[in-house]
């Protein structure tokens, strides 16, 4: 049975209150609806359609929200619950938001003059489209009315409508308006009436949570016109659908089939989800958010994060196994690494694919070998020899190129590690740069880096004929060189980079990184030396809702991530709690515990606290990142694929144990 999500006042005592959570549904296109759970618009980048132009990562503004009025017996009620720069305008329509739930669907309940008015949200699957039904129900004596006002943009996704931008109504279509400066079309279809009025600007829409985090918290919405259902009998069902393309006929013959045909592809996707647990099918539902097409390859793609980030090529890697092939979605899986082998260079996948014009850029060290990992992954749940023939290539390609040297100064040095990284060119993970300031710098030998080269070798000698005996002696010394100069005898716990400066801080720094060095299929490390790992990172990085990036201890740990755009960066893998590397922690866990199904007992146990991650911020999701200090306000993305693919994973892995 699906996860609900069900709020009621005490979670918009306040308008900030009732930003703070949101939901969020998507197209499979990169487009978007999100909206906080009190109606209102937190953030510029929340909206009722962002469509994508070209899938997956030109995403258009088109309309911000819909603001309604119900007038009882002549009497009106704001429903909408907007804050403005000037407070003295916000709108307090939660005064009569009884409920808000989320299932597969978010929706509405309010109830005023003795009117209760059902608002749900559709958006509808590979459609740039979004759909509003409301259901009203009345005394059969009483008069209602319902005026639905849309606040429309119609621009570039990070782009500010400006008021000398030209939205007017296209002369040769019905119910169609286009921008006349971007040439974006909106078409629109309802069962109500349309009332045309003087153009007009909302232009100080205050974004809460734009402003806790450095951001413009302020925008800009236009309005030409209003909808208006007037309620017959004791139930009426009214709708209002928007749309980039025209609207099909078979759309306006049946609005409700969008609504029922959402509602039956998520419950599939929940049913085929290779996890049982409830909060594990809610992550199965939640992965799909992050599947979608490309059009540059004609193949599928992962979106990393909403509502900021596109298709990265590291992020695609980390969040395929947990999002894909703990979900049962083999074709999917399959079809994103089809659209990366398409775009492989010296080696090295994209970080980020081209757009228009644009070339890739390649400044990840990580991406390569963790697509060799993925390959692996995917070919042992499906035992797909012909996509592994047609991989094995582009695999073979990236250890030559890795042992020769390729761009971002990556290569091979004489004790077979990986070294990566110059100037400022930041290529692992943790690869912020701040102007001239590199806060994490990397340079040298990174310890996952080299786990993920090593477990790549090992790949190779598992899989390949041609050039697996090569690739299994490499491996060997690569092991040998791994554990002489990576164990931290001190610490007890992996360094986290081999930097040339001998113990320097960044060298002995205690980071998350080292925990994949034990999660991965084949590691280096023994017994004895895991477990010391595993007793230090939770000492010192665990929490509920992911793993530290520094240890507390650490002179340079950040308690908190927010403020201006250089404070966020100071911060961001710097103490900074991230979800994701909390999937590679239960999987080494698991892996070396000495009562296995014990172990899974107390994972799944401790893994109940990601069902208040999911509750908080966006419902349903696991955010980006967290405060180092204290971890309980989701901030970065709100949505965040990596998050969802690896504690999906732990959860994959904790169930094949137990049960």
């Amino acid at each position: 049975k699906s996860m609900k999500y069900i709020l009621g006042k005490n979670h918009w005592r306040t308008a900030a209150q009732g930003e703070e959570t949101c939901f969020l549904l998507t197209n499979g296109l990169g487009g978007f609806s999100s909206l906080a759970v009190s109606g209102a618009c937190g953030r510029g980048d929340h909206a009722l359609l962002m469509g994508a132009k070209t899938a997956p990562n030109v995403r258009v503004h088109m309309v911000t929200n819909v603001h309604e009025t119900l007038t009882v017996d002549g009497k009106s009620y704001t429903l909408a619950a907007q804050q403005y720069v000037n407070r003295t305008k916000n709108q307090n329509g939660c005064q009569y938001l009884d409920t808000f739930c989320f299932e597969h669907l978010p929706q509405w309940r309010y109830r005023a003059g003795g009117v209760t008015v059902k608002k749900t949200i559709v958006m509808p699957h590979f459609q740039n489209m979004a759909a509003v039904f409301y259901e009203i129900e009345k005394p059969e004596a009483m008069a209602a009315e319902l005026s639905v006002t849309p606040l429309l943009r119609m621009t570039a996704k990070d782009e500010r409508l400006s008021v000398f931008d030209h939205i007017v109504w296209d002369e040769t279509e019905e119910n169609c308006l286009v921008n006349k400066d971007s040439g974006l079309k909106l078409y629109f279809e309802h069962n109500g009436n349309v009332t045309k009025q003087e153009a007009s600007f909302y232009d100080d829409l205050y974004f809460q949570e734009d402003a806790a985090c450095g951001r413009d918290a302020y925008g800009i919405a236009f309005v030409n016109h209003s909808l208006g259902f007037r309620a017959e009998g004791e139930i009426s069902r009214f709708y209002v659908i928007y749309s980039m393309d025209k609207i099909p006929a078979a759309v306006t013959d049946c609005p409700e089939c969008l609504m029922r045909a959402e509602i039956e592809r998520k419950a599939a996707l929940e049913n085929a989800a290779r996890v049982s647990l409830p909060a594990a099918k809610a992550l199965a539902l939640a992965a799909d958010a992050f599947i979608v097409k490309r059009d540059s390859t004609k193949e599928m793609s992962m979106i990393a994060g909403y509502p900021f980030f596109g298709d990265w090529g590291r992020d695609t890697m980390i969040a395929l196994p947990g999002c894909t092939l703990a979900t049962g979605r083999y074709e999917e899986a399959k079809s994103i690494l089809n659209s990366f082998m398409a775009y492989c260079h010296k080696g090295l996948m994209p970080n980020l694919f081209p757009e228009g014009g644009a070339q890739p850029l390649y400044n990840t060290v990580d991406a390569a070998l963790l697509f060799i990992n993925a390959v692996y992954l995917y070919y042992k749940e499906t035992n797909d020899k012909a996509f592994l023939d047609k991989a094995l290539p582009v695999m073979r390609d990236i250890i030559e190129w890795y042992k020769k040297g390729t761009d971002f100064n990556i290569h091979m040095d004489d004790d077979g590690l990986i070294a990566a990284g110059s100037g400022l060119w930041q290529v692992t993970w943790m690869d912020v740069r701040w102007k001239d300031i590199l806060p994490t710098p990397r340079h040298g030998k990174p310890v996952e880096i080299n786990a993920y080269w090593y477990n790549a070798l090992m790949i190779m000698s598992a899989l390949d004929e041609e050039t697996g005996g090569a690739a299994g002696r490499l491996a060997q010394k690569v092991k040998k060189s791994f554990c002489e100069k990576f164990w931290n005898e001190d610490r007890q716990c992996l360094k986290d980079v081999l930097s040339g400066a001998g113990e320097a801080s960044c060298d002995v720094q205690i980071r998350c990184n080292q925990i994949w060095a034990l999660s991965l299929p084949f590691i280096m490390p023994d017994e004895a030396q895991a477990r010391k790992i595993i007793e230090t990172v939770k000492r010192e990085l665990y929490t509920p809702w992911g793993l530290r990036s520094l240890a507390p201890t650490d002179e340079q740990f950040h308690p908190f991530y927010g403020g201006s755009q250089y404070e966020r960066d100071m911060a961001y893998h710097q103490g900074t709690v991230w979800a994701f590397p909390l999937g590679a922690y239960y999987v080494a866990k698991l892996r070396f515990a000495e009562n296995k199904k014990a172990a899974a007992a107390a994972v799944l146990s401790e893994l109940e606290a990601v069902t208040a991650a999911m509750s908080e911020g966006c419902l349903g999701q696991i955010a980006e990142v967290y405060d180092g200090l204290t971890p309980d306000k989701s901030k970065g993305c709100f949505a965040q694929g990596w998050s969802v693919g690896e504690i999906l994973w732990a959860y994959k892995k904790a169930e094949e144990t137990i049960f």
